[in-house]
């Protein structure tokens, strides 16, 4: 089964900018819609980008405009270009597909503090 690293985070200020990158182990190109999904202290994990094989992409309303996924499938990789982050944005960072059906990995801490 397809094994997912994300990577990327860190500690920024708001405003700042941060680039995720998931790398799978193996082929992601069979599959349709790969997402970026977060988990805040204390909620449950949410999807906030979705991109289809197509590179069709579609995002959750709080991150429309300062959020770019991507996907590269020669690298079997999916990226997160975060731009203008706000504390909201705080969490773990995760990647899957739309059906949440491959193993989640450990996922990338994004902290957004002044």
């Amino acid at each position: 089964q397809v094994q997912l690293v994300e990577s990327g985070g860190g500690l920024v200020q708001p405003g700042g900018s941060l680039r995720l990158s998931c790398a799978a182990s193996g082929s992601i190109f069979s599959i349709y819609i790969m997402r970026w999904y977060r988990q805040a202290p204390g909620k449950q994990r949410e999807w906030v980008a979705g991109i289809t094989r197509d590179t069709v992409t579609n995002y959750v309303d709080s991150v429309k405009g300062r959020f770019t996924i991507s996907r590269d499938n020669a690298k079997n990789t999916v990226y997160l270009q975060m731009n203008n982050l706000k504390p909201e944005d705080t969490g773990v960072y995760y990647c899957n597909d739309h059906r949440e059906s491959l193993s989640w990995g450990q996922g990338t801490q994004v902290t957004v503090s002044s």
